[in-house]
């Protein structure tokens, strides 16, 4: 198991290792097989000088390796969000606000990572700079998920101790979960996404992949600017609710028997969990029937790019973006309408709880090969995309907050375990993450 960024933050402090030469391990790996498309762009001469500044270990990141999802703004580079067709795009002037909070935090980025195309999918796969394989060990390469693949990979291998990306529909969660690592989305709110290229302004969220939820909680505070409320409370003091309705829909085999798992070891150590069904969540479907958010801001923005290079995109990516050109003024208003509707109707179904529990998502990873670009496999991709999506996107439609922590077996393929509530709980659903991930690593 890598040792988390507090872990090595601790051994700096002692002396018992140095940034530079924990710069230079993260460097060997980022030019390991292990992360083939993962990168972009290698930053390594960057991420050597800020590790060999002077007392740069006092810093809340310590010179150690960081890597950005080709979404956001650092200055001097051209930000494509994977994509062909902003290849030629000029230069940054300057960093995003992302970028910039963990820069003054003392990261030391590694690189620019890899990602779905203009950030529309949930698989990570990636037709123009190859995609990624999933750092988990297999027996064939298996995707990433997305659509920050690159980040997650990057993590999950050794290459970064935190990876920036964002999520709008899980981006952040699905490849957390099917990388076996931490993945949290704050409430939208809390973090500017300022130099970030849009997917849904209504919807996009910036936030960070770790290795574990203390590191989770310190790349939010640096993001978000804001100390979280510790809390000493026991797990037995909560209340946490597991929904029926949706979110346990079928369930593979390996997903299944560690949720199951991971509900007993919760229960047996004196967890408060009670099941209700949200009959609401069944009405998502028809609340975004016209495309949602993310057809229509998506190409609000894109439509005049695709006019000019619509043979650079990605067909899958750009099928998506398309639908939002069908949408009329009135259903876009009706839709936003209907979302604060349902925001509230949600919110008062859930009084009562302190936060919820699902499987992040409810499959593991499936191989490369079987949704690789390819007219052939256009099904097969487009129904795993859906599967990814579906209980993660509902907290984004909600404007909650939710992290995915792992909860399988070194035998099994990683599985994530979600832990939502809505919009700013962020605190309580961090604080019942520690308890559980210290309880689920006994």
């Amino acid at each position: 198991m890598l040792p988390d960024l507090h872990t090595t933050r601790h051994g700096l402090r002692t002396g018992q290792m140095h940034p530079t030469a924990e710069i230079e391990q993260a460097i060997d790996t980022a030019q390991s097989a292990r992360c083939d498309h993962v990168f972009l762009q290698q930053t390594f001469a960057e991420a050597r000088a800020v590790a060999s500044t002077r007392d740069i270990e006092k810093k809340p990141l310590a010179g150690l390796a960081v890597s950005i999802k080709d979404l956001f703004d650092v200055v001097g580079q051209t930000t494509s969000a994977g994509s062909l067709a902003l290849r030629d795009a000029p230069l940054a002037a300057q960093d995003s606000l992302a970028v910039a909070r963990l820069r003054r935090a003392g990261a030391a980025f590694i690189g620019r990572t890899n990602m779905v195309e203009f950030a529309f999918s949930g698989v990570g796969v990636n037709p123009h700079f190859g995609t990624p394989a999933n750092a988990s060990p297999t027996d064939v390469p298996r995707i990433p998920g997305g659509s920050s693949s690159g980040a997650a990979v990057s993590v999950a291998t050794g290459a970064a101790f935190i990876g920036l990306g964002s999520d709008t529909g899980g981006s952040i969660r699905i490849p957390a979960a099917l990388n076996g690592i931490v993945g949290f989305k704050n409430t939208a709110r809390l973090v500017p996404t300022a130099g970030a290229l849009p997917l849904s302004t209504t919807l996009d969220t910036v936030c960070a992949l770790t290795r574990s939820v203390p590191d989770a909680i310190l790349a939010h505070e640096l993001l978000a600017q804001r100390q979280v409320t510790r809390s000493t409370a026991p797990l037995g003091a909560y209340r946490l609710g597991v929904v029926h309705t949706l979110m346990l829909d079928g369930l593979d085999a390996t997903v299944s028997r560690a949720w199951q798992r991971t509900l007993k070891t919760l229960r047996d150590a004196g967890a408060h969990i009670d099941e209700l069904a949200l009959p609401e969540l069944n009405k998502l479907q028809h609340i975004q029937a016209t495309g949602g958010f993310s057809a229509a801001e998506s190409y609000a923005w894109h439509h005049h790019l695709l006019k000019q290079k619509a043979h650079l995109y990605d067909p899958r990516v750009a099928a998506r973006i398309q639908r939002g050109a069908t949408m009329r003024a009135y259903e876009y208003i009706e839709l936003e309408d209907a979302r604060r509707h349902w925001i509230n109707t949600m919110e008062t179904a859930m009084q009562g709880f302190d936060a919820f529990l699902s499987p992040t998502v409810p499959i593991v990873a499936p191989p490369i090969a079987d949704v690789a670009p390819g007219s052939e496999r256009d099904d097969a991709f487009f129904q795993v995309n859906t599967q990814l999506l579906r209980n993660t996107s509902a907290i984004n439609m909600l404007d909650g907050c939710a992290i995915s922590i792992p909860c399988h077996t070194p035998d099994e393929l990683p599985v994530g375990l979600m832990i939502w509530a809505g919009a700013m709980h962020d605190d309580p659903v961090l604080n019942i993450a520690l308890q559980i991930e210290n309880l689920l690593h006994k």
